[in-house]
């Protein structure tokens, strides 16, 4: 239960002087519902005031304040144009205070003849000096305009004012908390005490150290939850899963595998030996055989007379899973099903009946395999493919689904930066298979103007006409124009006029489950040559023969995200050829952007550098699901204070006394204030 002490910063904010249903409403839009959210917006900048009895030539392009007095009011008739109040300072000097929409509260906020005081930037048009939007106040009432303010993010409906008269009320709001940082690194750092470093950030916005404190306040809670999760699953016992590899020797591969991949399988298989449950995550790049090392792991389940089994984020990859195993490991006897949100009545009845008696030994499935009512007779092996898809809590949940909690192996073809390892699964040990199995080719990569898509489409037609088929990705769609689904059936329909309409097909993530399903397989039997996609594609789809992608708008994403799509070509033997095709207005991110997917195949240097241009909350494409971006730290930060954070998270553990001593009763409302109240939760179950 959340400490009491923390209560006040958890309310939401229509408790806050005068935030009623509106203005709430405006401040969701900056994910802005609670009083904390409010306290951890800061400010990125600040503005600089000059106090002036009198306008002058050598203020112009300054923010200035004047007392000035309205004397006639212009409203251009149609309504189109600017509203104009002309006033006057002190010496007599014309200043026109222009306001675009609204002209009857610009009269009402300026009545003719009343001394006002306004703020805003003086500038010079023409002849004449004015200031477009001032801020206006009544002299010598209420709170002056600050000579010098901050300036917050904002959302239309909100003024920079009204946002800091709300973080100044949070910050009043907030208490004085225990310290939870080591005293001797927060002495070496420089840093003061919590409240008192958000008070100087929303003060002072280039305040470094203030922001570097905040910063490690989250990293840390991170951390500590992380290592707490893993103390947590280490302290639990599960029968070990020893294994024969009689049925890995029986398998008939039509290739050798990679050292890289024997090496995974070894470090894995001693895991499972163990009557601790096994918490690894595997790494490898697209087509480097993470599933061949699943298969071996499964197998060695199966052969200790457990269950496994394998979770996909997405039902086309469920069924291709499905399918592979089951062509691999029907003639082993190996009893394999499926379970997604599609198998209905009878069919989902039968598949729980075979996990609950146990004659099944492998289940596939989408989040469907969480559910309830889904109950294994001996589940020994979760194997989580995409990890990116899945966050702590999904983890924990399918661990919960077994009398003993089941060893862990969760996988990701979307190779993740060190620092982000560290941050993101700081409670697993971690497998790389850093080695490409023999005869991959790697995929050329070519960037091309939007200019030449005419070029692209005659080219495109041509590897049609030479048996080959090409997936075709459409741009990711800013809302305020339409949405992904509506750009892919655009180009679908030009593309069949050219082509076809039997041989283009069309896929994205509004469709039913059965009709992707039915278009993919189409796809994957050659029956259509291109296929239209959003990014439903990224992960998983495996058509060997298909040796071209052309990602449309592909500087609007990001590295990891155009690494996924590539890996989709270059699965068989014959040459596979990305054509990134970018806008006009390409930024210098954009540009070195895809100079790097232009330059390299290697994935785990394109996540390195995705991380450093894009931040870590994004950096896998989709934020991690259910997990929460931190809101201060960047990556820099979090690449600098991440292992600082481990440390001191070994410390409070090891030597302070864990979160029964003095400090950890402090860490406990660090992790309560950053929201990983499941890290406590479990240090008291446990």
């Amino acid at each position: 239960m959340r400490p009491d002490i923390l209560n006040p910063l958890f309310t939401e904010v229509e408790a806050m002087k005068g935030v009623g249903p509106q203005v709430a409403k405006t401040l969701k839009r900056l994910d802005l519902t609670r009083s904390v959210d409010v306290l951890y917006h800061l400010p990125t900048g600040a503005i600089e005031r000059v106090r002036t009895p009198h306008a002058s030539a050598e203020l112009l392009g300054q923010n200035v304040i004047l007392d000035l007095k309205p004397f006639e009011a212009r409203e251009i008739r149609s309504g189109r144009g600017p509203t104009r109040i002309y006033a006057s300072d002190g010496d007599g000097n014309t200043i026109s205070l222009i306001y675009f929409n609204n002209p009857g509260w610009a009269k009402r906020s300026l009545p003719i003849g009343q001394l006002k005081t306004v703020s805003g930037k003086l500038e010079a048009y023409g002849d004449e000096w004015q200031i477009i939007h001032p801020e206006v106040s009544e002299p010598g009432k209420g709170a002056a305009p600050a000579l010098r303010e901050p300036v917050y993010p904002l959302t239309e409906g909100l003024t920079n004012r009204r946002m800091g008269e709300l973080a100044r009320e949070a910050l009043e709001r907030a208490p004085e908390f225990p310290e939870w940082i080591e005293p001797g690194l927060a002495q070496r750092e420089h840093w003061g005490a919590w409240r008192a470093s958000l008070a100087l950030a929303h003060r002072e916005p280039g305040a470094d150290e203030a922001r570097r404190r905040l910063a490690y306040d989250e990293i840390f809670a991170n951390q500590l939850a992380l290592m707490l999760l893993r103390q947590s699953q280490r302290r639990h016992r599960t029968p070990p899963l020893a294994g024969t590899g009689e049925l890995m020797r029986r398998l008939k591969l039509p290739y050798q595998l990679t050292e890289a991949q024997r090496r995974v399988i070894r470090e894995i298989r001693g895991d499972l030996i163990q009557a601790v449950p096994m918490l690894r995550l595997l790494q490898g790049d697209v087509g480097s055989g993470k599933t061949l090392v699943a298969v071996a792991a499964m197998l060695t389940a199966v052969e200790s007379k457990a269950q496994a089994a394998l979770l996909a984020p997405t039902e086309i990859l469920a069924r291709q899973h499905h399918a592979t195993l089951l062509g691999m490991l029907d003639s082993l006897g190996v009893r394999v099903a499926i379970l997604t949100g599609r198998e209905k009545g009878k069919a989902r009845d039968s598949v729980l009946m075979g996990l609950a008696d146990g004659s099944i030994d492998i289940l596939v499935g989408t989040h469907a395999i969480f559910q309830e009512k889904v109950a294994y007779k001996n589940l020994g092996l979760a194997v989580i493919d995409e990890q990116h898809r899945f966050g702590v809590s999904q983890r924990l949940l399918l661990a919960s689904k077994a009398e003993h909690p089941p060893h862990l192996l969760v996988m990701t073809a979307t190779p993740i930066p060190r620092t982000l390892t560290l941050t993101q699964y700081g409670e697993m040990d971690v497998s790389r298979i850093d080695e490409m199995p023999p005869g991959r080719t790697p995929i050329e990569t070519r960037v091309i103007s939007e200019e030449k898509l005419p070029d692209v489409v005659e080219g495109l037609g041509r590897h049609l006409a030479a048996g080959g088929q090409a997936y075709w990705v459409c741009p990711l769609v800013e809302e305020s124009e339409k949405s992904d689904a509506a750009a892919a059936e655009d180009r679908a329909r030009v593309l069949r006029v050219r082509f076809g309409e039997d041989k283009v097909g069309l896929v994205h993530g509004r469709m039913k489950g059965p009709d992707k399903d039915a278009v993919m397989a189409r796809f994957a039997s050659g029956e259509l040559g291109v296929l239209v996609a959003t990014t439903v594609i990224e992960v998983g789809v495996d058509v060997p023969n298909a040796t071209l992608m052309i990602v449309e708008g592909a500087d609007r994403f990001g590295l990891a995200q155009l690494h996924q799509l590539r890996g989709r070509v270059g699965r068989g033997t014959g040459k596979s050829t990305c054509l990134l095709i970018r806008g006009q207005n390409l930024t210098e991110v954009g540009r070195a952007r895809l100079s790097l997917m232009r330059e390299t195949n290697d994935g785990f240097r394109i996540a390195e550098e995705d991380l450093r241009l894009r931040g870590p909350g994004e950096i896998l494409g989709t934020r991690q699901s259910g997990e929460e971006a931190f809101r201060v730290a960047t990556p820099d930060l979090v690449a600098e204070l991440a292992p600082v954070a481990q440390s001191d998270a070994m410390l409070l553990l090891d030597r302070d006394g864990g979160l029964k001593g003095e400090r950890g009763q402090a860490a406990r409302v660090c992790l309560y204030l950053f929201e990983r109240d499941q890290a406590v939760d479990l240090i008291r179950s446990g």
